[in-house]
């Protein structure tokens, strides 16, 4: 069956946070708009609507009331360290870094703030750093949470598009996946491909890809927004560099299983240069879903500074990779142990204050703006309920009363047989002599002391120092991670406008890439690593620059 080939002036492939920005800056400019999505209407949104929300803002007003002083060129100093961009075709994204640092210092609050968009006043610290002042991390705290999480920033646009929609200006259309763009004379004109058959999974659950039909769209202007290859394991190998040392043989999965890349490759067949594919950003802290949605699915803590972090074979990780402080240096050193796993070593005190979960579905109280369940689960006593869960549930968490049990229990967990048991009791024993004094030699005890100085980390983010053995710190936990697949920071070569350039640098005609598809800018405006709260800023920015270029 093929469909009667339809036309639009702006045609939108993917409907994740950047494509639905995108057709609601088309709209907003009177275009008529198609979206088209291979997975079931149940996934408008993408991967940001199973975010944790976080938005990275320089000087915002939440940051000011917490005492922080932050600048955009103290923000530009730590973007530019951090991204270290070293290659030729780093070009358009050092230009896409600086034009998304000034829409973070800029508009970016009251332009989202004027949509609806509220925050959560307490400002995280993600990516802490540790080196020197010009290297990897964020000076302040720049973490800015979404009130209503990913569901929080989806909201506003995928309001827009339904708008849209009742009233006629806009088309979409659920379970269509691309195959081809069609291009004529050198302009990209559309896109074609086939109809999988109606699906019934609901959201993040994996689809179908059973073939009914053809169909073909023509277009003005066609924006790529498709993601990245965090779902698809054998990309991630694939594209693996030896910087990071070897891929791991076991992963968890950190986005769904429709995150499979497949429009890189079409895209690049329609002479889109892609760029970067090498730059990657995944996590180490992550735990097996006792309740998972999609294959191998994996959640992220997202730590406090406390715990103690350990190899496979139990040897500590060296400074500065302590948790929350760098997540791709800590990789790269992971990978060189040989073996796919680490430990934290832990309190349940320090369980309970910094254990944090990303994802919308991990943190009810912010998701469904609800102060009561908010003060409840993050200010009294006792971890929130999903972290309760993972201990209650998670195959990854041991639970034992004292040492020589927590030790026992470690050494027959699969894994733990690499483990040399006496080195992981001495580390314990050692860092906790370290707490005797209000000084001390052990780099991660007077970091944490130090960030104890911020009123956000004293509150609800770093525990009180204190040994790991103390009765009154509750019980001992250990935690096995896994490397947890994530984001794409390379992608579609663009430009400003998010135009599509071919290898000689050059605007494809009719064609925009945006969010993960374009490395959330130009094809990479994270270089090496990024900041954190900037993936859906990307989305945001690039989705916005693409459809007020495609509608011209």
């Amino acid at each position: 069956m093929t469909t009667t080939p339809l036309s639009a002036d702006v045609l939108v492939i993917g409907w994740g946070l950047s494509g639905l920005v995108a057709a609601a800056e088309a709209l907003e400019a009177g275009r008529r708009v198609i979206i088209v999505d291979q997975e079931p209407r149940t996934n408008l949104g993408g991967q940001a609507w199973w975010s944790f929300g976080g938005l990275f803002f320089i000087d915002s007003p939440e940051q000011r009331r917490m005492g922080i002083k932050d600048s955009l060129e103290l923000a530009t100093q730590d973007w530019f360290g951090n991204a270290a961009f070293d290659r030729p075709e780093d070009e358009w994204p050092k230009r896409w870094a600086d034009a998304y640092l000034q829409f973070a210092a800029g508009e970016k609050r009251s332009w989202l703030r004027e949509r609806g968009v509220g925050f959560f006043p307490v400002v995280g610290w993600a990516e802490r750093g540790g080196y020197g002042a010009l290297g990897p991390g964020n000076s302040v705290p720049r973490f800015h949470i979404t009130w209503g999480t990913g569901p929080g920033i989806v909201a506003p646009f995928a309001a827009a598009v339904e708008q849209g929609e009742r009233e006629g200006r806009l088309t979409v259309l659920p379970r269509h996946r691309v195959s081809e763009l069609v291009v004529t004379d050198g302009t990209v004109t559309g896109a074609r491909g086939q109809v999988l058959a109606t699906s019934g999974a609901v959201r993040g659950v994996e689809s179908s890809r059973d073939v009914i039909g053809d169909f073909e769209i023509g277009a003005g202007a066609t924006i790529v927004s498709s993601g990245g290859i965090g779902g698809n394991h054998d990309l991630v190998r694939a594209a693996w560099p030896s910087r990071l040392g070897t891929p791991p043989e076991h992963m968890l999965t950190g986005v769904p299983a429709y995150v499979d890349g497949s429009m890189h490759g079409v895209s690049a067949a329609a002479g889109a240069r892609l760029i970067n594919g090498d730059r990657m950003w995944h996590y180490v802290e992550g735990i097996t879903n006792w309740d998972p949605v999609w294959p191998s699915h994996g959640i992220r803590i997202l730590p406090g500074p406390s715990s103690l972090w350990l190899d496979a074979t139990g040897k500590r990780l060296p400074v500065p990779l302590f948790p929350g402080f760098d997540t791709l240096g800590t990789l790269a050193h992971l990978r060189t142990t040989g073996h796919d796993h680490s430990w934290f070593v832990t309190s349940r005190s320090i369980v309970e204050k910094e254990f944090a979960l990303s994802g919308s579905e991990q943190n009810p109280d912010l998701t469904g703006k609800d102060v009561g369940l908010l003060l409840k689960s993050r200010l009294a006593k006792g971890p929130t309920g999903p972290v309760q869960a993972f201990l209650d549930e998670g195959e990854d968490f041991i639970v034992e009363s004292d040492l020589e049990s927590l030790l026992e229990q470690m050494r027959q967990h699969p894994g733990g047989e690499l483990l040399d048991i006496d080195n992981v009791r001495r580390e314990v024993v050692a860092r906790d002599r370290e707490m005797d004094n209000d000084f001390t030699k052990d780099a991660q005890i007077g970091m944490l002391r130090s960030m104890r100085t911020y009123r956000g980390d004293k509150l609800i983010r770093t525990a009180a120092p204190h040994r790991l053995q103390d009765p009154a710190a509750g019980p001992l936990v250990a935690v096995k991670l896994h490397v947890l697949t994530r984001k794409s920071l390379g992608g579609i070569n663009t430009d400003l406008d998010g135009r599509a350039l071919d290898a000689s640098g050059e605007p494809i005609s009719g064609l925009f890439a945006a969010g993960e598809a374009s490395g959330f800018g130009g094809g990479g405006v994270h270089g090496y690593r990024a900041l954190e709260g900037t993936f859906l800023g990307g989305c945001l920015f690039s989705g916005r620059q693409a459809g007020r270029a495609a509608s011209r």
